[in-house]
C-alpha cells in the first residue's frame, strides 16, 4: 500500500507521436510500456465522495488492479491531493464488495498510457478519448523542471481530471455527459 500526497499536472499535446518525441527529445527514458488502463470511479447513490472533493477509483490494466483514495484537492499551483493506493488480487470481487455496501460505479475512463521518468517524476504520455497529455507527477520543483524540459510553461498546465475534462468536452458539444471511453479500439 502506499499512502502519501500526490502532485501532479496534464500537459495538452496534439498527438501521441509528438508527446512521445517531446519527453525523448527532453531526455525521458520509458519505464513502462504502452497499455489500456479501464477506470471506474464509485460512489453511493448520494454522492458522498463527491460532496467530500474526493474519489475512489478502480484501475484494471494487463490483468490487474489497483483501488485508490484520492483526498480533496488541496490549494496548490498544482494539483496536491492525499492518494492511498493498493493492489487488488480479484477486480470483480472487489466491484462486488463495493456493490454490496452502497457503493457502485458513476463514471468510466479509458486511456492508452505509457510512462517514463525525467527530471525525477513520472511523465506518463496519456491518449484518452477527449486528446493526448503528458502528466507529470513527483515533486513541484522536479515537475517544473519536466514541463520546462517539455517546452512548456505553468500557463500550460492542466488541473482538471479526465472526468473534468469530459465534462467541458460535452458541455461545449451540447451532449450530456457520458463515459469517457473509446468507442473503438485504438492503435
Amino acid at each position: 500500500m502506499a499512502a502519501g500526497f500526490e502532485r501532479e499536472i496534464k500537459l495538452r499535446f496534439a498527438h501521441a507521436a509528438g508527446a512521445r518525441a517531446a519527453a525523448v527529445a527532453a531526455g525521458a527514458r520509458l519505464t513502462r510500456a504502452r497499455r489500456l488502463q479501464h477506470d471506474a470511479l464509485l460512489d453511493t447513490a448520494e454522492g458522498l465522495l463527491r460532496d467530500r472533493n474526493s474519489a475512489l477509483r478502480v484501475r484494471v490494466e494487463d490483468g490487474r488492479a489497483t483501488l485508490t483514495f484520492k483526498g480533496p484537492v488541496q490549494p496548490s499551483a498544482m494539483k496536491f491531493r492525499e492518494e492511498i493506493e493498493t493492489p487488488v488480487a480479484d477486480a470483480q470481487a472487489l466491484f462486488a464488495l463495493f456493490d454490496r455496501l452502497g457503493f457502485r460505479v458513476w463514471f468510466r475512463y479509458e486511456k492508452f498510457r505509457e510512462e517514463y521518468t525525467l527530471s525525477g517524476c513520472v511523465a506518463a504520455v496519456d491518449e484518452t478519448p477527449v486528446g493526448t497529455f503528458v502528466e507529470l507527477e513527483g515533486e513541484e520543483a522536479a515537475i517544473e523542471a519536466a514541463a520546462a524540459a517539455l517546452g512548456r510553461t505553468p500557463n500550460d498546465f492542466v488541473l482538471d481530471s479526465y472526468r473534468g475534462l469530459q465534462v467541458q468536452r460535452c458541455t461545449s458539444l451540447g451532449l450530456p455527459v457520458s463515459d469517457m471511453v473509446f468507442t473503438t479500439e485504438r492503435p
